[in-house]
C-alpha cells in the first residue's frame, strides 16, 4: 500500500469561520462519531499488544510511550494516571517526550526532528530488552519516534505504534502495528481533534487492559488507587462496605490503616 497522509486531508467542511456555533460543535460531534468505529477496527492488534504486554509486564517489564506534540503529551498523560489509579509505582508506565517537561505546555522547535534524541532519551531511563515501547504519533512519520522504535526493536523490545495513517513509517518500524484511520480532521490538519481522541482511547485500552491483567482491579473497582483526597477516601470506603459488610466508620479505619482497599479487605479476611 502507498503511503498517504490521511491526516493531512482537506476537511469535509469549508467556510468554517462563517459557520454559527451550532454548526461548529454539530460539525465536530459528527466528525468525532467516527473515532470509536475507527479504534474499533484496530482491536485485533490492541489486543495482541495488551496480551504480550501484560505477560511482560508479569516478569519486571515496563511500558514506554514515546511521541512528540500533542502525541507526546498524551502518553505522558496516560502514563501519569497509572500511580494514582491502579496503585503502580511511576516507573511502571513511562511517558517520553521530544523536548522534555519543556514540550508538554510549549512546543520545542527541532525536537521531533532530531533521529538520535529519542533513544537517548530512552536510555536515560535504562530501558532494556524487557521492557515494551508504544511510539504515538498521529502521521506516523515523526523522526523522533520512528529512529526510537527502529532502535528498540534491534534492542529485542517488544514494540508497537499507535498511528492515524496506513503504511506509515512508524508502522513499518514497529512489530505491532496499530493503525486508527479517522480521516481528515475538522480543521485540515489538526491531528490534536480527531486523531488526538482515537489515540487517547488507544492509550485507555492498553493501560487499563494491562493494569486488570495484573491483578489491579478488582471486579470492576480500582481497588490499589491512591487515597489522594476526601473523595478518594469515601469511595474506597464504600468499597469496603460493600464487600464486607462492615459499617462505614469501621470499613474507613481500616481504610486508613492499611492503605489500599485491596490491602484493607485482604487483611480483614485473614483475621
Amino acid at each position: 500500500m502507498t503511503f498517504e497522509k490521511i491526516t493531512e486531508r482537506t476537511s469535509l467542511y469549508d467556510n468554517l469561520d462563517k459557520m454559527s456555533v451550532a454548526e461548529i460543535v454539530q460539525s465536530i460531534n459528527t466528525e468525532d462519531r467516527k473515532v470509536a468505529e475507527a479504534v474499533g477496527k484496530a482491536l485485533p492488534q490492541i489486543t495482541e499488544l495488551v496480551e504480550r504486554l501484560t505477560e511482560r509486564m508479569r516478569r519486571g517489564g515496563r511500558l514506554f510511550y514515546i511521541g512528540a506534540g500533542t502525541s507526546g503529551r498524551l502518553g505522558v498523560l496516560d502514563a501519569s494516571e497509572i500511580p494514582p489509579t491502579f496503585g503502580m509505582p511511576p516507573t511502571t508506565v513511562i511517558g517520553v517526550i521530544a523536548g522534555g517537561e519543556t514540550a508538554l505546555r510549549n512546543p520545542v522547535e527541532g525536537a521531533e526532528d532530531d533521529t538520535e534524541q529519542g533513544w537517548k532519551d530512552l536510555m536515560m531511563h535504562n530501558i532494556n530488552s524487557t521492557d515494551t515501547l508504544v511510539g504515538v504519533a498521529a502521521s506516523g512519520t515523526t523522526p523522533y519516534v520512528v529512529a526510537a522504535l527502529k532502535e528498540a526493536r534491534k534492542q529485542g523490545l517488544l514494540t508497537a505504534s499507535i498511528s492515524c495513517n496506513p503504511s506509515s513509517p512508524m508502522a513499518e518500524a514497529a512489530e505491532i502495528a496499530i493503525e486508527v484511520i479517522v480521516g481528515p480532521e475538522f480543521v485540515t490538519g489538526s491531528s490534536r481533534m480527531k486523531a488526538g481522541t482515537a489515540q487517547k482511547m488507544t492509550l485507555n485500552m492498553i493501560s487499563t487492559g494491562a493494569m486488570i491483567g495484573l491483578g489491579r482491579v478488582k471486579g470492576n473497582r480500582m481497588v490499589n488507587m491512591q487515597l489522594s483526597n476526601a473523595k478518594l477516601v469515601d469511595r474506597g470506603t464504600r468499597m469496603i462496605v460493600d464487600e464486607l459488610g462492615i459499617p462505614y466508620d469501621q470499613a474507613q479505619q481500616l481504610l486508613l490503616l492499611h492503605g489500599s482497599v485491596a490491602e484493607a479487605i485482604k487483611n480483614f479476611e485473614n483475621k
